[in-house]
């Protein structure tokens, strides 16, 4: 059976929308449940953030990959195109595009469930070479992880491990490790616990694209032929259409 670009941007669409209301609504609860304890809104906001991307990539990974992330369907693209494993250029766009629509949806739907605003940009500055070098550590730390578990046929693990790995850098890096930049972007469109002011977008980005690059560099070093994988990332999926 062949899967239509249209099936599997729609899963890419609504998972990537599902993650970021997860991520921006227990955010939301957690400043109202803890509202005078800071650390603890993170870890409630961590722990869900970490369970809900599990459970999304479980539920979307046999039809799109649960890439959920253009950083991540950029990596397939570039290192998967000379050997027919990865996106095409005309896969990427449609997956780039359907996150980056998904996660503003997201924040919009978090917002709307918690009698909020449909958008309100979000004031919370979150800029600075520190913030940015964390960026880049999530993102490449997020990357050759999940080419690491399909090049090593351990993606049955990857729901677990790379929720995981997020729940975890969310209290390892300064930033709470965003990794994403649709989700970077849509989280601009909340003023809450977890937004991000619009004006510190381009630098968050910026950085995630860096990291990007510097896990394409990592995974030439120690794992030369996750080409040859690129078509499980992050899960294996179901044959896409005929090109």
């Amino acid at each position: 059976m062949t899967l239509t670009l249209a099936r599997r941007a729609s899963a890419e669409f609504t998972g990537t929308a599902l993650l970021v209301a997860a991520v921006v609504g227990s955010g939301t609860a957690a400043t109202r449940l803890s509202p005078n304890d800071v650390g603890l809104q993170l870890l409630e906001n961590a722990i869900a953030t970490a369970l809900a991307l599990g459970a999304l990539i479980l539920m979307f990974g046999p039809v799109s990959g649960a890439h959920f992330n253009p950083v991540v369907s950029a990596v397939d693209w570039w290192l998967g195109r000379r050997v027919g494993t990865s996106l095409t250029a005309r896969d990427l766009a449609a997956y780039a595009a359907a996150q980056t629509g998904g996660a503003i949806t997201g924040a919009v739907l978090a917002g709307l469930m918690f009698d909020l605003p449909a958008v309100a940009w979000s004031r919370t500055e979150r800029t600075g070479g520190n913030l940015w070098l964390a960026e880049v550590v999530a993102t490449a730390g997020l990357v050759v992880l999940v080419f690491a578990l399909a090049h090593t046929g351990r993606t049955t693990v990857a729901p677990a491990a790379v929720g995981a790995y997020i729940g975890a850098a969310y209290w390892f890096t300064s930033s709470t490790s965003f990794a994403n930049p649709a989700v970077t972007i849509g989280r601009a469109f909340t003023d809450t616990f977890a937004g991000i002011a619009p004006a510190s977008v381009p630098g968050f980005v910026a950085a995630q694209l860096v990291g990007g690059l510097v896990a394409v560099a990592a995974l030439a070093a120690w794992y030369p032929h996750a080409a040859d994988s690129a078509d499980a990332v992050v899960v294996p999926h179901l044959a896409r259409e005929n090109r």
